[in-house]
């Protein structure tokens, strides 16, 4: 695939479009093709030199859940990447049938893992073919940039004072400055559960399971020192009740692009201002015991990799983005300095500081950033990965209740599939004096979904003619699942189609016709509707007698694995333990018993020849401690739950059933304990 730069070099004959698109991403991309397919005048507006956003930042490893699910002109971004890697020349650094990856299947006829500068020539591609107007390196006038006739947006001023006039506008920037100057409604950080009537959002601890700490840490500056002070990123004071509402976001990190080709890898970078307590935690981490190796890469074609964050430190620089969403280019200049500062302190540490284990050092040496990716920025990625900043709160709020599935809109711009999915927020000081993170939720399990066409469109009476695909209305949860590239791709084609038919119809973004909308959409190949298979939705906890607590409201230690492939579960799922690092895993179940009698006290499992044939079940209850044994290789005695005994239990929160990995033999399963009052 040739580099198609007229996009980029072809000037703006005038200032007054039909429709004025501001932020490069992948979004902003196919907005801007898909407004000029229709016929209609576009510019595209990128702050940076750079097309793609995320997509051609380093983001090489589709994340989507269900590829099936992604159509119009987001598989055909993925359909050019397959003809690129089609031919022999687009493979420099390997053959072509070296190249693995699951992410492939020969029938797709798109490849959804590949290099960042084959994505913008991709990108480009598509801008050049439509002949869309591109303008680079402009950003938006932050005070008074602005420019509104009542409701309705008239032109946006550039810091440049260059000053585009639209009929519709679309915000597909990550951050949502355009909607937010507008004066269009916005939250950022976390609700609480109690607004939506959620159970995944606010803070999170028990469910903050995966890249956690699995050894003991000391927090503090001098280790067991309370009075010296905590170490960098570690938040001070007591944390929130599990649920609560707060404005920090997830973190953020680099999505890098490494290899191990020694004629194509640059070598790791100590920073100028390295800051050697920066990675005090990650030092101690080690030796504690943690050997796990942390980050995860993805093998893109020519031996290089789309590389993420992976276990308790890593590249995720936790705690430093709070500010982001709502400051100003300077500010915002300081944050991502600071980011790219840490993550390549990080990397050269793990290469080269000495209290990193040898064999970690030398894993990381036979590796270094792709000469020939972001040459620009010194082989590092030139985008952020913003994982959530602002987010529009309209007349629809997705939620958790969209993603499994409980609630089905009937105005769908585009399906989302992905597990609903925040990195670590915080890191917190637990009871017993050691480091904790705090806020990563991984919960699927459920089939694609419909997004509201009301949650890409501000509230009525706010904004007339703006359209927001990226920082779209979704509560912190909903917007974990919903934010991948490829559905960003898929809204913004779906915002475009709208904004053209507003102008026909000379009617506002919130009164279009949806059925005229959603009929358009179908004819550009845009998948509105799941038709694929379901699976059988597990048993509603409201409809079993007694007290019953789900594994979403346990209490868990280690890390515990999300499932759903064995039916006959209860609510959503269940957990395992991946039958690894027995005696380190546990699971407490702690009752709220209203008036003191006897129990019959239950678990439910689902049963497999895999499982443990004795797994460990403690009870506490009004007469002392039972430890059980508990065959889950055998269908359990109550339907989906099996008796281990009848207790005495007093009133209050002083039972519990904790369920542990202690010297079992195979998958542990914890899904639900009920308490059945005993005749």
């Amino acid at each position: 695939m040739q580099s198609q730069a007229s996009a980029q070099q072809k000037t703006v004959p005038h200032a007054e479009f039909d429709v004025v698109v501001y932020g490069g991403t992948s979004a902003g991309v196919t907005a801007a093709v898909q407004t000029a397919a229709l016929g209609r005048s576009v510019v595209l507006i990128e702050q940076s030199l750079h097309i793609g956003g995320l997509t051609s930042g380093g983001l090489g490893a589709t994340d989507i859940g269900n590829k099936t699910a992604i159509g119009g002109l987001s598989r055909r971004f993925y359909s050019l990447l397959w003809e690129h890697y089609s031919e022999a020349s687009a493979w420099e650094w390997q053959q072509r049938s070296d190249y693995r990856s699951g992410r492939l299947r020969a029938t797709d006829r798109a490849m959804w893992t590949f290099e960042p500068h084959v994505a913008e020539q991709a990108l480009r591609r598509m801008l050049a073919e439509h002949e869309v107007h591109v303008v680079l390196g402009e950003r938006l006038k932050l005070n008074g940039g602005v420019l509104a006739s009542g409701p309705r947006i008239t032109s946006i001023r550039m810091e440049s004072d260059r000053v585009f006039h639209g009929k519709m506008f679309i915000d597909a920037t990550y951050e949502g400055d355009l909607m937010a100057k507008a004066g269009v409604s916005f939250t950022v950080g976390r609700e609480a559960n109690s607004r939506y009537a959620e159970t995944l959002n606010g803070v999170q601890v028990k469910n903050a399971v995966h890249h956690q700490f699995v050894v003991p840490v000391d927090p503090y500056v001098v280790p067991g020192d309370a009075n010296s002070g905590l170490l960098p990123g570690i938040t001070a004071g007591p944390l929130p009740t599990d649920g609560d509402g707060d404005h920090r976001v997830q973190a953020y990190c680099f999505r890098m692009c490494i290899t191990d080709v020694a004629a194509n890898r640059a070598p790791w970078v100590k920073p100028e201002d390295y800051d050697e307590q920066l990675y005090e935690l990650l030092f101690r981490n080690f030796e504690a015991g943690d050997m796990r190796i942390p980050w995860s890469p993805t093998w893109m074609p020519n031996r290089k990799t789309d590389t993420n964050n992976n276990f308790a430190v890593s590249t995720d620089f936790i705690g430093n983005n709070y500010d982001w969403a709502n400051a100003d280019y300077a500010k915002r200049a300081g944050i991502f300095a600071r980011h790219l500062c840490y993550q390549q302190g990080l990397l050269w540490s793990l290469a080269h500081h000495p209290r990193v284990p040898k064999k970690i050092r030398e894993h990381f040496q036979r590796f270094g950033p792709a000469k020939d990716e972001f040459a620009s920025h010194g082989n590092w990625p030139h985008q952020l990965y913003v994982r959530e900043a602002r987010r529009m709160v309209s007349d629809y709020v997705m939620t958790q209740h969209d993603c499994q599935g409980r609630r089905q809109v009937e105005d769908a711009v585009g399906l989302a599939a992905y597990t609903m999915d925040s990195h670590n927020i915080q890191r917190y000081v637990d009871e017993h004096g050691h480091v904790r993170n705090e806020g990563d939720v991984q919960v699927g399990g459920f089939p694609p979904y419909p997004i509201s066409y009301r949650s890409i469109r501000p509230k009525k009476g706010e904004c007339e003619n703006l359209l927001v695909p990226v920082c779209l209305s979704a509560s912190h949860i909903a917007y974990g699942s919903i934010r991948m590239e490829p559905v960003f791709m898929v809204l913004g084609q779906s915002a475009a189609t709208a904004a053209v038919q507003a102008i026909e119809n000379e009617t506002t973004v919130q009164d279009i016709n949806i059925a005229d909308l959603q009929k358009r959409l179908l004819a550009d190949g845009q998948v509105l509707q799941w038709t694929g298979a379901r699976r059988k939705p597990g048993i509603n906890v409201k409809s079993l007698a007694g007290i019953v607590i789900d594994d979403a409201d346990a209490t868990f230690t280690g890390t515990w694995t999300s499932s759903h492939s064995t039916q006959g579960f209860i609510a959503v799922g269940y957990r395992h333990d991946g039958n690894a690092s027995k005696g380190s895993k546990t699971a407490e179940f702690t009752p709220a018993i209203p008036k003191g009698a006897n129990y019959n006290v239950r678990i439910a499992y689902t049963p497999h020849g895999n499982r443990a044939s004795n797994t460990k079940v403690t009870v506490k209850h009004a007469d002392g401690t039972t430890v059980v044994l508990v065959n889950q290789k055998i269908r359990p005695s109550n339907g989906a739950f099996h008796t281990i005994g009848t207790y005495r239990c007093a009133a209050g929160k002083q039972t519990s059933v904790t369920i542990s990995t202690e010297g079992t033999n195979g998958y542990v399963i914890v899904d639900a304990v009920q308490f059945v009052p005993a005749r």
